[in-house]
């Protein structure tokens, strides 16, 4: 359980912040990079909730907490000792990816294939997946490139590839099945 009475610490001042280790690391190091822009993907969630509700809603719950689990996954660079530790960390888990991907594939089910690149728009859910759907990609950027030189979990860095896709095909789902989105056209203001 965690417990935060007090919000503050100054134990950051300097510029540095604690991994899940224990391990003090510069507050712009790439994994705190990382897990600071899951966190980021997460607020962006929030804001689509705003405008979701029924099983969207609780679809982007789930994200929510899954988001929480990936940061604490991120935060903790030592996958090689996790055996040997006496409280193993948390880890994403295949199975959140293929939940992700179910989901996926029952809401493309209801829409009609793309024929166009579509702009990031249409309902204001719609517009807001989008931006999770950004926000997420870069998410996604920053783990791959922490993998070059650290150790990091292969299903954190599938899951936030899935996610990515899930906001993309969520977000038609939002824009009235796909009927309300916004094509783009090649050249349409030369």
């Amino acid at each position: 359980m965690v417990v935060l009475n007090k919000i503050y610490t100054k134990t950051g001042d300097a510029g540095e912040t604690a991994l899940g280790n224990g391990a003090r690391v510069a507050k712009h190091s790439m994994r705190v990079t990382a897990y600071g822009t899951v966190d980021e993907v997460n607020a962006t969630v929030g804001l689509a909730r705003l405008h979701a509700d029924g099983e969207t809603d609780e679809a982007l719950a789930r994200i929510q907490n899954d988001l929480f689990d990936l940061g604490a996954d991120l935060c903790r660079p030592d996958m090689e000792m996790d055996g040997e530790v006496e409280y193993p960390p948390l880890r994403m888990a295949d199975s959140q990816v293929e939940r992700l991907e179910a989901e996926i594939d029952d809401m493309n089910e209801a829409l009609e294939p793309l024929r166009s690149f579509i702009l990031p728009g249409g309902s204001a859910l719609a517009a807001h997946l989008h931006l999770c759907r950004t926000v997420s990609r870069r998410s996604e950027r920053l783990a791959v490139e922490l993998a070059t030189v650290e150790s990091v979990n292969p299903a954190a860095v599938k899951y936030l590839n899935r996610l990515s896709d899930w906001f993309f095909v969520a977000g038609r789902m939002a824009n009235d099945e796909g009927k309300s989105d916004v094509l783009w056209v090649p050249g349409a203001n030369r």
